[in-house]
Order: structure tokens, then C-alpha cells, then sequence
């Protein structure tokens, strides 16, 4: 077996065998395979595809690259939710737990942002004292005694998707369906949930632009749990526009604690509960109610102990940006376009987000909104406030910002894409 035989067999557009899959992910692994020829397979399939049958092998090779968890020895049903990222996506950090509080079990592995989609660990980490990185066995006691864990995935699970993933970064090959599947599968899959609940967005702040492209890969990854034993479901959710009203770390802790308290935006909380139940329902737990757990508290006091576990201090302050800078209506009217990618832009170029992944992060960096698609604005009221504290950033973030919105003379209809737009099982 050699790697330029499995570069033609998918330049050429065949169909890789079992055997050369198990190989060159083995191989690469152990260095065997150079990252050049990798970058070559990679834009390969980018450019001719895999089907399910190459798919299913490719994932299933990244796992056995690396440990897979048990959770056997918990006493409830596990249960977990991917999102594949997006602006303003503070969902995990209501979603976990309240989802516990109902009587499931959330292993959340999650991960750091890059460019303009937001990293969920990133923004946990603007709470002072609160740590990412547990060993497997500091995992497992935080979701005995609390019901939910959110950290970064071990250097032991699925090693060759880490490899892969920085590769595909910096080799304009991260859009591949069959690599974003199986990426995201070969994770979850090691991970060793029971139920997983997939949050795949469409839209301008989403890796997947159009409906067709969003669907093709929620499909592609409910087979890939379902063939793994894995009950898998998913949601297709709109990212034309940013989640909730704030872009940013700790904008987005303190938004997200809002929503915990029984406020926040209606978005957020739609969203949250909507992920809940697909959650609950697909760990046998359908009777719960987690609205009523968002309501009485119960769902808050989850969060208190889940950041307490990980070290974190749930009563801190937040870091808040020196400076600010506010953009204001140009005109009076209805608010009718309002973009994620833009909004998500100019958050990272304020700080908020990284171009390579050991970039460091400003925790206040990031955009408040002050209106929504939909929102009566009058000319001259706050649209945008920009968080910073770097000043210098500002020029460049506010070059992201011209075109980002559109405002209709007033009294014209608008009507809001729903939150969830679609389910596939």
C-alpha cells in the first residue's frame, strides 16, 4: 500500500477500498503519510466526494486511531449535542444543564473557535478559575456528581481527526462534506454517548450556506450514528443571522446565564429548548419537561455545580472590554437583514475570535446587538456596540460592518426564518 496509489483511486474518482482506508489514516497517524499527500487526498475528495460505504469507513478508522470512553458506569442515559458552529452560538451553555436537570447524563466535548465562528470553550475559559482540560477520570466524576461536563476532548480520542482537522485548516479543504461528517462522527462516536443531537446550521455564518448543502450533511452524519449505534437525530437551524444579541466570550457567558435565570433572548431560549427535547426524547426521557427545569431554577443550580467542578467561580465578574464603540441606525425603519458572517467578522477582528488555533482570545472582545431582524430602528439609536481592548481594532472591524444590514422604510412586512428549520432522523 502506498499513499500515491490511494490519491489516484480518489483523483480519478474511484471509490477507496476498505483496506486503503484503513491504511492511509493508520499511516498518517504515524507520520508514514506526508502532509503533502494527505492536503493531496483531501482536496480529492473535496473535489470528487465519498459514498456512504467510504464514509462509514473513514470514520470508523479515525476511532480506531485512538481510545474510545465507556460511560457504562453511570446510572443515567448519556446524551449529547454537536453544533457545527456559528455566530453568537452560546447554546451548550444553557443547553448541558438543563438537559441534567432533567435526568440525563451530558459528556459535552467541545472545542475552541476559529475565524469567525465562536468556540464554546473559549468562552467558558472568561470565567475565572474555569478549566478546560480534565482527564478522562476528572470527566467521568464531573458528570457523576453534577449531570453534565463540558471540556476538550483528550489527546487520545481520535488523534487522526486532530491531525486531519489542522490540516484541512490551512489546505482550503475544511468544506468537504465527507470530512466534516466524519470529523464530527468519529469524535461523538469515541466519545461514547448513547443519544447525540445534532445542530447543523445554514445560512451566511455557517460553514453550510444553503439548505441542500446543510441537509446532505445532517443526513451523511444521522447515518453515520445510526450505523454506529448511535441514536442520532438532527436539526437544520438558520445562521443568516447571529444567535441571540451577542457575539463574543464573555458577552456570551453572561447572555447564556440570562437565559439559565429565566430571561434572555427569545431565540436563545427557543433554540435551547427545542435541542432539549430532541436530547431528552432520544435518551428514553421524553416525559421530561424542560421548561419547567428552566423555570424553577433547577437548570441554574446544574450550571452552579458544573462550573464549580471544573474550577470555575460562577459568582466572579466577568471581564468586561476597555473600550467601546457604537454604530448607530442611518436611518429610521424596520430592520430586515441583520448578517451572521459580517457580525461574526468583526468580532474576531476585535478580538473575539483567532486566524490559527494558538492565537490567544480577548475575553470581552465582541458585538452587543441592540435590534434584531424584524425590530422597528429609528435613525441615530444604537444598532451595534463594539467591544475591545485594543482601540487599534476597530478601523478594521468597522470595514466589516457597511454592508452587514439592511434597513426598509417603515411599516414594511417582515417576516423572521423560524430558529429551526428543519428535522431529519
Amino acid at each position: 500500500m502506498d499513499a500515491i496509489s490511494v490519491i489516484r483511486t480518489k483523483r480519478d474518482r474511484g471509490e477507496l477500498t476498505p483496506e486503503q482506508i484503513d491504511w492511509v489514516i493508520d499511516a498518517y497517524t504515524r507520520g508514514e503519510v506526508a502532509d503533502e499527500q494527505m492536503s493531496a487526498l483531501a482536496m480529492a475528495i473535496l473535489l470528487n466526494g465519498m459514498n456512504r460505504t467510504e464514509i462509514a469507513r473513514w470514520t470508523a478508522a479515525m476511532i480506531a486511531s485512538g481510545e474510545r470512553m465507556n460511560f457504562d458506569s453511570l446510572s443515567r442515559p448519556t446524551t449529547d449535542k454537536h453544533s457545527t458552529g456559528g455566530v453568537g452560538d452560546k447554546i451548550t451553555l444553557p443547553l448541558a444543564p438543563l438537559v441534567a436537570a432533567c435526568g440525563a447524563a451530558v459528556p459535552q466535548l467541545s472545542g475552541r473557535g476559529l475565524g469567525h465562528t465562536g468556540g464554546t470553550l473559549d468562552k467558558l475559559e472568561s470565567i475565572p478559575g474555569w478549566r478546560a482540560n480534565l482527564s478522562n477520570a476528572e470527566m467521568l466524576g464531573v458528570l457523576d456528581t453534577t449531570g453534565a461536563v463540558i471540556c476538550a476532548a483528550g489527546d487520545g480520542l481520535a488523534p487522526a481527526d486532530k491531525k486531519l482537522y489542522a490540516l484541512r485548516d490551512v489546505t482550503g479543504t475544511v468544506e468537504a462534506i465527507p470530512l466534516i461528517a466524519s470529523s464530527i462522527m468519529s469524535k461523538k462516536i469515541a466519545e461514547g454517548t448513547g443519544a447525540l443531537v445534532l445542530d447543523v446550521k445554514v445560512g451566511s455564518g455557517a460553514f453550510m450556506k444553503t439548505i441542500e448543502d446543510a441537509r446532505e450533511l445532517a443526513s451523511t452524519m444521522v447515518a453515520l450514528g445510526t450505523d454506529s449505534g448511535v441514536r442520532t437525530v438532527a436539526l437544520l437551524t438558520d445562521m443568516a443571522t447571529p444567535l441571540g444579541l451577542t457575539a463574543g466570550n464573555a458577552l456570551e457567558v453572561r447572555e447564556s446565564v440570562e437565559v439559565l435565570a429565566g430571561g434572555g433572548p427569545k431565540d436563545v431560549i427557543d433554540l435551547t429548548l427545542a435541542l432539549a427535547r430532541e436530547m431528552l426524547d432520544a435518551a428514553g426521557l421524553g416525559d421530561a419537561d424542560p421548561e419547567k427545569a428552566l423555570a424553577d431554577g433547577s437548570a441554574m443550580d446544574v450550571w452552579r455545580r458544573m462550573i464549580s467542578a471544573q474550577g470555575g467561580d460562577p459568582d466572579a465578574t466577568l471581564p468586561v472590554a476597555r473600550e467601546q464603540h457604537v454604530v448607530t441606525a442611518p436611518s429610521t425603519g424596520v430592520l430586515t437583514r441583520l448578517d451572521a458572517y459580517d457580525i461574526g467578522v468583526a468580532a474576531w477582528r476585535l478580538g473575539a475570535g483567532r486566524a490559527r488555533k494558538e492565537d490567544p482570545v480577548q475575553a470581552g472582545a465582541g458585538i452587543e446587538l441592540h435590534a434584531k431582524p424584524g425590530d422597528t430602528v429609528t435613525a441615530g439609536q444604537p444598532l451595534l456596540t463594539l467591544h475591545t481592548d485594543t482601540p487599534e481594532k476597530f478601523d478594521y472591524a468597522l470595514k466589516a460592518l457597511p454592508s452587514s444590514y439592511d434597513i426598509a422604510p417603515a411599516g414594511t412586512d417582515f417576516t423572521a426564518t423560524p430558529v429551526v428549520r428543519e428535522r431529519i432522523a
